[in-house]
């Protein structure tokens, strides 16, 4: 199995070194594992390309490089310059530090990478850690993603998922914020939105009176609908959602027939 791994935290993440061990269980002793990885944070860029200008990449290892772009964009690198002798049988982006559950998938940097990916062809998961009071201070935070990593994927690998829409699957995986051995289990659930929660921006004014807008981000325990990702994440279980690049309101179609 030849795996391409990314990320959106950055080649230098605690996220990533997960992921390589995730992707080396998986690969075997007869696969490969090629790392291509933001140079720097790219968290919430979701699913952008370096379209209009060129994107620097540099070999920092075997097997490892590190591009001054995207997630998406590290995708690209890899199907069609690191790996161009060889495409990869699987793309795995992450694991990212936080949860990529309800909205915060739309600015997924972690997901824009599966996406790509998915479409490439390749089958293509993204894996995130949620956080919270009962992992964050471990001394690993992954611990739950680490241990149940691989499991997860090779459940979703080996499942028979027959599809006559043009637009691949990839799947948004997101590990509860408990130890490793508290997960109750795996649910299949779709996106949830959490009530209330949205990003925003604070304005803050330097000395010298120029002005500067930081993004907020919103209440990450806040509830969803019952059996979404965010519902079960936050009982212990870790979600998996079938998603694609298709983003039509299908149940919408008819409403809106009138205006033809």
């Amino acid at each position: 199995m030849q795996i391409l791994i990314t990320n959106d935290d950055g080649i230098q993440a605690e996220g990533l070194s997960v992921m390589e061990d995730i992707a080396k269980e998986l690969a075997g002793p007869d696969g490969e594992v090629w790392t291509v990885a933001p140079a720097f944070e790219q968290s919430g860029v979701a699913h952008c390309i370096s379209y209009a200008h060129p994107t620097m990449i540099t070999q920092i290892g075997e097997r490892r490089f590190a591009v001054e772009g995207s997630p998406a964009d590290c995708v690209l690198a890899g199907i069609y310059e690191v790996m161009k002798d060889g495409a990869p049988n699987l793309i795995l982006s992450g694991v990212n530090k936080g949860n990529n559950s309800g909205e915060n998938a739309a600015y997924s940097g972690t997901l824009g990478a599966a996406l790509e990916g998915a479409l490439q062809g390749v089958p293509s998961i993204g894996l995130s850690q949620f956080y919270g009071p009962d992992n964050a201070f471990l001394d690993n935070p992954f611990e739950a993603s680490a241990k149940h990593g691989a499991e997860v994927i090779r459940k979703i690998l080996t499942t028979k998922a027959e599809s006559s829409n043009p637009y691949k699957l990839f799947f948004n995986v997101n590990f509860p914020p408990v130890s490793a051995d508290a997960v109750k289990g795996t649910k299949v659930v779709p996106q949830g939105r959490r009530a209330g929660t949205n990003f925003g921006v604070e304005l803050q004014e330097r000395p010298n009176r120029r002005k500067y807008l930081w993004v907020t981000g919103g209440d990450q325990r806040a509830p969803s609908h019952p059996e979404t990702d965010v519902a079960v994440n936050l009982e212990g279980y870790i979600s998996v959602t079938p998603m694609r690049a298709d983003y039509t309101a299908h149940d919408m179609l008819d409403t809106f027939r009138g205006i033809e």
